[in-house]
Parts: C-alpha cells; sequence; structure tokens
C-alpha cells in the first residue's frame, strides 16, 4: 500500500484577496483529499497546522513514505501583486522521481485549472520541503491567493483539486482510481 504525508500550509498569516488564509484552504483541500486516499487504499499521515515548518520535515523523516506533497497557494512579489497566476509544481532538482510527479501532478492540474498554459514545474535545491524530506517530495503552489480569479478558483473548486490530487497519486503510484462517491 503506498503511504503519503500530506503537508498543506501552515502559514496562516497569507491572507487570501478573498478572505480566509493559505492555511485554512489547503486543509480544506487535504480534507477533501482523504475520503479519496481510503477508497484507493493510500494510506497517509498529515501535519498539524499548529506545527512549524520544521516539525512537519521531521514527522515526514520520522515515517516510510513514498511521497512528500506540500500543497500551498503562492503570492507574487510586492511589485506583482496581483497580477500572476497559475499553479507552479516544484520538485527537488537531483529527483527524477520527483520530477516524474511533478510532470503527473502539472498535467492533470492542466485538465482543470482554467488557463493551463500557466501550469509549470520547476526544479528547484532550497526549499526545505524539497531539500529536507526523506520521501521523493514535491511542493504545489496552487495558484496566486493574492490574484482575484486564482483566489476565487482555489475557494470554489476545492473538491475538484482534492479529486485532482488523488487522482494524481494514483497515476503516480501506477493504480487505477476508485471513486468514493
Amino acid at each position: 500500500m503506498p503511504s503519503v504525508y500530506l503537508s498543506p500550509s501552515v502559514q496562516d498569516y497569507n491572507e487570501y484577496i478573498i478572505g480566509g488564509s493559505e492555511e485554512y484552504y489547503m486543509n480544506l483541500i487535504v480534507d477533501a483529499m482523504v475520503p479519496y486516499l481510503r477508497a484507493n487504499n493510500i494510506s497517509f499521515n498529515r501535519n498539524n497546522p499548529n506545527d512549524s515548518l520544521a516539525q512537519v520535515i521531521e514527522q515526514s523523516n520520522a515515517g516510510e513514505y513514498d511521497l512528500h506533497l506540500a500543497l500551498h497557494s503562492n503570492a507574487a512579489p510586492e511589485n506583482l501583486a496581483g497580477m500572476l497566476q497559475g499553479p507552479d509544481i516544484y520538485y527537488y532538482a537531483f529527483s527524477m522521481a520527483g520530477e516524474k510527479a511533478a510532470d503527473i501532478f502539472a498535467k492533470n492540474l492542466m485538465a482543470i485549472y482554467p488557463n493551463p498554459d500557466l501550469v509549470t514545474t520547476i526544479p528547484n535545491t532550497t526549499l526545505a520541503e524539497l531539500r529536507r524530506t526523506r520521501a521523493t517530495s514535491i511542493l504545489i503552489e496552487l495558484a496566486y491567493h493574492d490574484n482575484y480569479e486564482d483566489a476565487n478558483w482555489i475557494a470554489t473548486n476545492i473538491e475538484a483539486i482534492a479529486e485532482n490530487l488523488a487522482f494524481s497519486l494514483t497515476e503516480y503510484f501506477g493504480m487505477p482510481f476508485v471513486d468514493p462517491f
């Protein structure tokens, strides 16, 4: 049975332009993923929103996970606030498995994100959840929470995003997808 460490953002201070926080919306998505994960026999653990990033990484490394999946939303630099859009899927630059996972998640997000051309995969060597976790890891910035359209897309598509992410996990693990509903 494949195993995933789910790491929704612990950043309650990153406010959405429409209200709510990054932590709030990413936890809603993980909550919505749970029935899909159970139906597809993917075991999982998840972080606690009150944990620090260091604690999240420590907990992930304490288990035997096949994938560490970090879920976030993005904010543009101040001079571009509200102007950037689209999901970015980061993977550790020296991980072939991470690149494979990022490609699968990107391909599937293109099917539900309103402008598929804005979905990108990005190799990275500095993000702690990529660099310091033992398991293969990806970090998904689902969209820009300082952009009204992106923030609204996340808020109104919690279930679709959760299903898409669970579908991507089954594809990554080479399993058929089972819809629990």
